[in-house]
């Protein structure tokens, strides 16, 4: 009967790892190494925890991370709604909505893009790792010139 290997510390370090960057309301915003498949709240914990003035609700914990993704936790405004993050634009009224940090329900806001087609775009994002252009968006099923022509001005990688 053969014996299963036993996993060695070698084993160990050749598990894949991803590298996010997380801002906004976090003890301690930065880069964090995490295993892969790894979650938006393993990277929050790892970035100290939220802080009083994070908006959970905000944020999808639930989602799996890819490598080279900033995790932006959002705040609260002192009125009690969300604060935009810093670096995200604050979305489409005050500049582009930036794809890699962009939720599904932000997503949803833009025009010509539904439920289906935001978490399309989540799917290329966890499956291919950040955005680098405007352009990669060509490469989700679903959206072709017409919404590329939409979407011109309101998303930023």
């Amino acid at each position: 009967m053969p014996v299963a290997p036993v996993a060695t510390a070698s084993h160990r370090h050749k598990a894949t790892k991803l590298v996010v960057h997380v801002v906004g309301a976090v003890r301690r915003p930065g880069l964090y190494r995490l295993p892969s498949g790894s979650r938006v709240n393993d990277a929050v914990d790892r970035a100290g925890g939220a802080t009083h003035k994070a908006n959970l609700a905000g944020i999808n914990l639930a989602a799996p991370l890819a490598d080279g993704l900033q995790v932006v936790v959002p705040g609260k405004t002192p009125g009690g709604g969300v604060a935009p993050a810093a670096g995200s634009g604050g979305g489409a009224a005050s500049g582009p909505l930036d794809l890699n940090s962009a939720t599904l329900e932000q997503l949803e806001t833009l025009p010509g893009v539904g439920a289906v087609t935001a978490q399309k775009i989540l799917d290329y994002r966890t499956q291919h790792g950040a955005f680098t252009s405007v352009q990669e968006l060509d490469a989700v099923p679903g959206i072709g010139p017409s919404h590329m022509a939409q979407l011109k001005g309101l998303v930023a990688p």
